[in-house]
């Protein structure tokens, strides 16, 4: 553990320097998404008849919330990590010293874990004033977005890894990324889907957290077996992307 938290340190002194450039996609994108959409277009949906008696603003937050953490996730884990091994080549310099390849991978790891943390508890209480929180199991909402960030980030790591340019990545944004979050019950209940489409839409790890996410901020009661469900379909997909993304990295490194 300490060595994955040396790996955790280089990555907090490197952030230090640039964290004010993360501001707009990891804060502000997000509010505004919140406010356009909660607002504005939830003027006209709550006119019409509000979603189980909720204002549309509080219903969409928690699908924000998650989907931000998704969209986070997939930024510190993809030319981030591309980078350190074809073209800043950090990674080799770390290999060449006592830490281990699965030490590279939990720091960073831990590194995007602060992240999903932070700005989820940030983005959760600018949402608060506007009223969108009704329980207190809200608390719970910072440890789904860090699993869910898990869940999408070290598979993302291990192909990261794997690849040579970064041209697949704008592809995973248009064809994975981009409809996960339009077709994960976000902005809208998946029974608005056509059956065929709504099975598809609870294999997302999106979906599974936006449950989560929305029970606890709405105070929606989720019994023990459910809730348990969506977290361990999470855990699987946090524990074999973190299986993969050792291999992969070792695929890499070590000669």
């Amino acid at each position: 553990m300490s060595r994955a938290l040396a790996v955790l340190e280089f990555h907090l002194v490197g952030y230090k320097a640039t964290w004010r450039g993360s501001l707009f996609g990891s804060f502000i994108l997000p509010l505004l998404y919140a406010v356009g959409f909660g607002l504005g277009v939830g003027h006209f949906v709550d006119a019409g008849g509000r979603l189980g008696r909720v204002p549309y603003l509080d219903y969409i937050v928690p699908g924000l919330v998650a989907m931000n953490a998704m969209n986070a996730a997939f930024g510190e884990a993809s030319w981030p990590v591309l980078s350190r091994f074809r073209w800043i080549r950090v990674y080799h310099s770390m290999i060449a010293t006592p830490l281990r390849v699965v030490d590279m991978v939990a720091g960073g790891v831990l590194f995007i874990l602060f992240r999903l943390v932070t700005t989820t508890v940030a983005f959760l209480a600018v949402t608060a004033v506007f009223g969108a929180v009704h329980s207190v199991w809200a608390v719970t909402v910072p440890l789904t977005c860090a699993l869910l960030g898990l869940a999408v980030a070290v598979p993302v790591m291990a192909f990261a890894a794997r690849v040579e340019v970064d041209g697949f990545f704008p592809l995973l944004m248009r064809f994975v990324i981009l409809p996960l979050g339009l077709f994960s019950a976000v902005f809208y209940p998946i029974s608005a889907l056509p059956a065929g489409l709504r099975d598809v839409a609870r294999l997302s790890p999106l979906w599974h957290a936006v449950e989560l996410c929305r029970a606890a901020t709405l105070g929606v009661h989720l019994t023990w077996p459910v809730a348990l469900g969506h977290v361990a379909y999470l855990g699987a997909w946090a524990a074999t992307g973190f299986w993969l993304a050792v291999a992969a990295y070792r695929a890499r490194l070590v000669v």
